[in-house]
Parts: C-alpha cells; structure tokens; sequence
C-alpha cells in the first residue's frame, strides 16, 4: 500500500468515527478518550490493522489514536532525489526519537515507531481538530 492510500483510507476511517461521536454529541475532551487505544480495540477494530493483534505501533503507556499519522511526518509519491537517495518519507522537525530507513535500492524511509509526539493527549488537545485532514495538512508533498 502506498503512503497516499493509506493517507485517503485512514481520513475516511477517522470521519466516519468522528460522525458518530458528534452525533452523540461529545465535546473534544471526550472525543479524545475515546480515541484511547484499548478503547479502539474494542470499539473500531477496524481502524488499524494491529488492533487484530493487540499491538501497539508505539509503546507507550496510554497510547492514543486520534493522530494516527504524525502532522510532522512528509511523504512523497515521487520520490526527491538527492546525492542518489530516492527520499519517500521524513520528520519535518527532525525527531531526536524517530530515524531513518535505507533500503538496499537506495531508497529513504522515516521510521517513527520509536516517536511517540503526536500521541500524547497534551499534544492531541493542543491540536484538536474535529477533520483530522485539516490536522494533517503538510503531510503530503
């Protein structure tokens, strides 16, 4: 799967979710909670694939989903060239906890697995935009 399909089909998932928790009519705070990963893997198991498994993608102690696809993180459908490395993917700010992928036909991949930033319920809060396209609007390049 492509960056940019994963990017449609998790935007459609997340407004689905968001139409039913504001029919129900929770405020931000409760929107939010909702979005806790244990919550998710008994409410919307199909919004991530490692809620089949009980996995987390980060390993935190009260993971949160809503930001599911850091608004730091940039891809490129073309690749940019640079000194022959095909750049797909990087942290717009250069996270001391994220890193780097080589893959052997010189391609560049972000890992963010070791980054937890946009996973915290500060950071959410601080952020908190019911259309989570708004929230990752820098996202794609």
């Amino acid at each position: 799967m492509t960056y940019n399909d994963w990017f449609d089909q998790h935007a459609t998932k997340h407004a689905k979710i968001m139409q039913k928790l504001e029919a129900q009519g929770l405020d931000e705070y409760d929107i939010v909670q909702y979005f806790i990963f244990d919550n998710m893997v008994k409410n919307e198991p199909d919004f991530c694939e490692l809620y089949a498994t009980n996995t987390k993608c980060h390993e935190m102690y009260e993971l949160n989903c809503y930001m599911c696809g850091c608004p730091h993180f940039r891809f490129n459908q073309t690749p940019v060239l640079e000194d022959d490395l095909e750049y797909h993917s990087v942290c717009s700010i250069n996270s001391k906890r994220g890193k780097r992928t080589y893959t052997e036909d010189n391609q560049v991949h972000q890992d963010c697995s070791g980054c937890t930033i946009p996973h915290g319920e500060d950071y959410i809060l601080s952020n908190f935009d019911h259309d989570w396209l708004k929230m990752m609007k820098k996202v794609k390049n």
